[in-house]
């Protein structure tokens, strides 16, 4: 259904001043800057004749996504169609620690802008210092580079390598030669308008989007067992080796081929720079963004966290029944995800899914 910009400015009445606020984890616990109480968001939810079904409304000739939420004006009139205004305190986050002695995974959610979101997803090795650098300041290269640039593909990939450039700086300082080994993963994603997700990536955290109830992937991997980035390396004097369990790692040492950090590796080929993927969200058809680290991804599918996060009522409550799957079907590695919710939040719900440990292992892992 189509509209123009005079009947959508008449038809739609929205508060234009968001609720935003910046949410991180820090040792394995979720801090917000703003407390979501579940039970009143869920409650709110729920229709006027105390049913207990979900609200829904298709006013405007698109499934409703059961949150409550006013529309972004100006990108609806933009666009010529109606985009929800996304409240970061109804987005999902949560981090186990899992059989490791440390959470060394770090996540952030923050507003940059007034139509810019950012939601960011860092799994440190060798050390959290590198996860830690990271959340705390890509968001301030990135508004940054925001004021500069409107390819927001670009801000991506030159935050990455200011943050890369910095860290060093930092642990030369120190004169640590330990500190040349801490590296870490980096998945950013960037919502402008609603409409216009970015997505930037190093390392093997992921980017899922849920689009009529597939997962489609808006990153891949970054391992020695691809062709191309294990040519790179190659071509760069490192080389690739296997460990007992299978698993290819770069000069013995590391399971990825791109990370920040890992300062002793960037001679052999491992980079700091990102794979980028621009998308235009479709609030009709697009559920939800799942950010994940490989706690989650290695032992559960991408269409297995789609399908189990299709199952739960809210983003808060998917992000932490994910979380809590993952070590429930063996995952031994710290657990973090972001849920972000789109406009087609709950419309591929399947009653007959079930959780179950004997789904299918094969599914599993990086190459899903």
């Amino acid at each position: 259904m189509s509209f123009s910009a005079l009947s959508l400015s008449r038809m739609l009445q929205s508060s234009l001043s968001p609720a935003a606020r910046s949410v991180s984890v820090l040792g394995g616990r979720c801090v917000c800057g703003q407390v979501s109480v579940v039970r009143s968001y869920a409650a709110a939810r729920l229709g006027a004749d105390a049913s207990g079904r979900p609200t829904t409304w298709d006013s405007f000739g698109i499934w409703d996504n059961r949150i409550e939420t006013s529309i972004l004006l100006p990108p609806s009139i933009r666009y010529g169609t109606p985009i929800p205004r996304l409240s970061l305190s109804i987005v999902g986050c949560a981090s186990h620690i899992g059989l490791r002695r440390n959470n060394e995974d770090r996540l952030r959610v923050s507003e940059l802008t007034p139509n810019t979101l950012y939601f960011a997803l860092f799994d440190g090795h060798g050390g959290a210092q590198a996860a830690d650098f990271c959340s705390t300041h890509m968001e301030r290269y990135i508004r940054d580079g925001l004021e500069k640039e409107w390819d927001l593909e670009v801000v991506l990939s030159e935050a990455f390598l200011q943050v890369d450039a910095a860290l060093a700086a930092q642990m030369q300082m120190y004169g640590n030669a330990s500190l040349m080994t801490v590296g870490t993963t980096a998945t950013v994603a960037l919502l402008r308008d609603g409409i216009e997700l970015v997505v930037g990536s190093v390392g093997d955290s992921r980017a899922i989007l849920c689009r009529k109830g597939k997962a489609h992937k808006l990153t891949n991997d970054h391992t020695p067992e691809r062709k191309d980035e294990k040519q790179r390396i190659r071509n760069s004097g490192g080389f690739v080796t296997w460990n007992s369990l299978g698993q290819a790692n770069v000069n013995s040492r590391l399971a990825m081929t791109r990370s920040i950090g890992d300062f002793d590796l960037k001679n052999l080929g491992v980079i700091a720079e990102p794979e980028t993927t621009r998308t235009t969200i479709h609030h009709a058809h697009d559920a939800f963004l799942a950010l994940t680290t490989d706690g989650v991804n290695f032992i559960m599918s991408n269409q297995e966290v789609c399908d189990v996060i299709n199952q739960c009522y809210d983003p808060v409550e998917a992000a932490h029944v994910i979380a809590e799957q993952a070590l429930q079907y063996g995952s031994e590695d710290n657990s973090t995800i972001i849920v972000v919710p789109f406009g087609a939040w709950g419309k591929q719900q399947n009653s007959h899914y079930s959780y179950s440990v004997s789904r299918n292992f094969a599914s599993s892992g990086r190459w899903a």
